[in-house]
């Protein structure tokens, strides 16, 4: 078998594993999980979410890991794939900001919802204020948040500009931004577009063309944190950009007039 691709039984082999798991994920989700103290969701959500990437031969190179965040701290990492979730919550459980199409999706975007995860509705003004104001009360009380401020994926050869607005909430409540280089390499430690959800990729074509990849290694870089005390949502998020783009080793997006 060439290169980094797996044979066809092991395709499906994974493919089997991997919906038996998301079954347990639901069953633990509606029977169990909210009656858990946070700190065992958070465990749960980290075991949950690397047995995910054992099933899928994903491994998770950590690059800088803090053992712990600020109390008051929002991720932000540039967006490649649906499985950018699971690589953060592997290493730091968060609450994440998703598009609001994750919702409908078979079984994960159940699962989404119940553990947490808060929707952007694209366009209309009411919903992002409603979502300004639970990430902001979120952050003041202690809950670690995610965003993927592109808005869209991309292979990661790139980086799109970041949505400001999404990092009102970290001035608002006094809190700091931890930015977050992610990137998806083959065994040679070569860039590889097997995890990418890009353009019109359906996800169960994005989650073949994961199981057919023989392995993957997810490099998380975990960059210095950045203080929101006396900046300005742009010039945090234009920070957040330099710092990514830099560890990412692409171009930074245009300056921001």
């Amino acid at each position: 078998m060439p290169g980094n691709v797996a044979p066809l039984p092991l395709r499906i082999l994974r493919l089997t594993r991997l919906l038996i798991h998301l079954l347990a994920g639901l069953w633990i989700v509606r029977l169990h999980y909210p009656r858990m103290s946070p700190q065992r969701r958070r465990q749960m959500v980290r075991a949950w979410s690397r047995r995910l990437l054992r099933i899928l031969a994903i491994s998770v190179h950590a690059e800088a890991l803090p053992a712990a965040l600020p109390g008051r701290c929002m991720l932000v990492t540039n967006h490649i794939s649906w499985l950018d979730i699971f690589v953060i919550d592997s290493l730091h459980p968060a609450i994440f900001v998703a598009k609001s199409e994750i919702r409908s999706w078979p079984l994960v975007g159940w699962l989404c919802a119940r553990v947490g995860t808060l929707y952007i509705e694209r366009g209309k003004g009411a919903s992002a204020r409603r979502l300004k104001e639970r990430l902001t009360h979120s952050l003041a009380s202690g809950v670690l948040i995610a965003v993927c401020p592109e808005g869209v994926t991309t292979y990661g050869r790139t980086l799109k500009r970041f949505h400001a607005a999404l990092f009102q909430p970290v001035i608002d409540a006094a809190a700091t931004l931890q930015p977050v280089a992610l990137r998806y390499q083959d065994p040679q430690g070569r860039h590889t577009d097997a995890a990418g959800y890009v353009g019109e990729t359906s996800l169960l074509e994005s989650t073949w063309r994961i199981v057919s990849a023989r392995r993957i290694i997810a490099r998380v870089e975990f960059l210095g944190l950045l203080p929101a005390e006396g900046e300005t949502r742009r010039t945090l998020a234009g920070k957040a950009e330099g710092a990514i783009a830099a560890a990412l080793g692409v171009a930074a997006p245009q300056p921001r007039r």
